[in-house]
């Protein structure tokens, strides 16, 4: 059976960006009718629902302008393009599924992202959307947690192996609560030093001088089925 792995994008295949909230800001505040007074104040590895929900509550917002929060998300977002948006993808990024996809696995997402949202971030760091198999891809816009996330996995990919491949604990943790292998990239937020302390196979400063541990990892999974 074939290896899907599961990417995280931010901090994972592209580096993060402070002007990536912009986009959210502006959301909440075309359809709350202010900006936000609170903010959130650690929201790596959390997903879009989950961010946008605790910012609605925080701010004294009924949850049930959620829907409409993210709806208009889709909205800015597809337009970011049209403005010269950037982003910037990790060194060795590209290369890791280009190898991946050599040896047969999938390339898949499992992002706290939604599908409008990766596609524009992913296109703007220079991958293509071809990169990436969207149907068996996971996305947290709807989704309040991480552990919710990957409980989809299983109802999705059945038995079919699969690794989860992030930069928080966070990312770790879900991996656990599904009970999917998870391999760290210390390309985000966290170090090193923080990502051995959770139950990743394998941790790497980086796509680059840690991709053939990445792979070698991946390969061990996909011998065992």
């Amino acid at each position: 059976m074939t290896m899907h792995i599961l990417w995280d994008i931010d901090g994972t295949l592209i580096h993060n960006s402070t002007d990536g909230a912009t986009v959210y800001l502006e959301a909440f505040t075309h359809v709350t009718g202010e900006a936000p007074r609170q903010f959130i104040t650690n929201p790596h590895g959390q997903t879009e629902g989950q961010i946008l929900a605790a910012l609605l509550e925080i701010n004294g917002h009924p949850a049930a302008m959620l829907d409409d929060v993210l709806t208009e998300l889709d909205v800015r977002t597809a337009k970011l393009l049209e403005t010269g948006y950037v982003r910037t993808a990790v060194p060795g990024g590209p290369a890791a599924l280009l190898h991946a996809a050599g040896h047969g696995w999938t390339n898949a997402l499992l992002t706290g992202n939604g599908p409008q949202h990766s596609r524009v971030k992913l296109t703007a760091a220079g991958y293509s959307e071809e990169d990436f198999d969207w149907t068996h891809s996971f996305f947290g816009d709807r989704s309040p947690d991480r552990h919710h996330l990957t409980s989809l996995v299983a109802t999705m990919l059945g038995d079919r192996p699969s690794v989860i491949i992030g930069d928080t604990p966070n990312d770790g943790i879900a991996a656990d609560s599904a009970q999917i292998p998870f391999i760290a990239v210390a390309t985000g937020a966290y170090s090193v030093a923080d990502l051995r302390d959770t139950s990743a196979l394998v941790v790497v400063d980086d796509l680059v001088g840690g991709l053939e541990d990445v792979l070698g990892t991946i390969d061990e999974l996909a011998r065992r089925g």
